[in-house]
């Protein structure tokens, strides 16, 4: 089948996807997205989060057919023109990013709770979180992270 769906804001195509191919096998595979990591497979990790219509998921258990018509951002889609994203760049100012194979999971996720939640609390960012693992920062510079994204987007940095 032909999937027709839109990537970090541009048209895109892929041909010949089978029944059981997953949204991240084509972004990674297919369209040379290699952002989102394949990770456990199964949506325990986190690692292969991508916004579908706005909403974070596991693309691993998005089959690829599902996407068809919709919008994807990975985190390559992120970043803008003028740069990284400021919660890209939160990350690297907090020192969160260790091996990094959690990370574009982590950056997807926090991106879309700062849109919603301008101003989280430690327990909101604890539950947009919570679907993703990390095995190496201990979390804590992670938090870090988010809150200095959120302080800087009140103050307008």
């Amino acid at each position: 089948m032909r999937v027709n769906f839109t990537v970090n804001g541009r048209p895109q195509e892929a041909d010949d996807v089978w029944e059981g191919e997953s949204l991240l096998y084509v972004l990674r595979e297919r369209l040379g997205l290699p952002g989102s990591k394949n990770a456990c497979e199964q949506g325990e990790c986190g690692s292969c989060t991508v916004r579908l219509d706005g909403v974070p998921v596991c693309s691993c258990l998005v089959a690829a057919g599902q996407a068809e018509g919709r919008e994807v951002v990975t985190v390559e889609g992120l970043a803008g023109e003028a740069g990284l994203a400021p919660i890209q760049q939160a990350f690297i100012d907090a020192g969160a990013v260790q091996c990094g194979f959690c990370t574009p999971g982590l950056l997807v996720a926090a991106d879309e709770m700062l849109e919603r939640n301008p101003s989280p609390s430690d327990a909101d960012i604890r539950e947009a979180l919570s679907g993703n693992l990390c095995r190496c920062t201990g979390y804590e510079k992670i938090m870090d992270a988010v809150r200095l994204a959120a302080a800087r987007r009140t103050e307008g940095v």
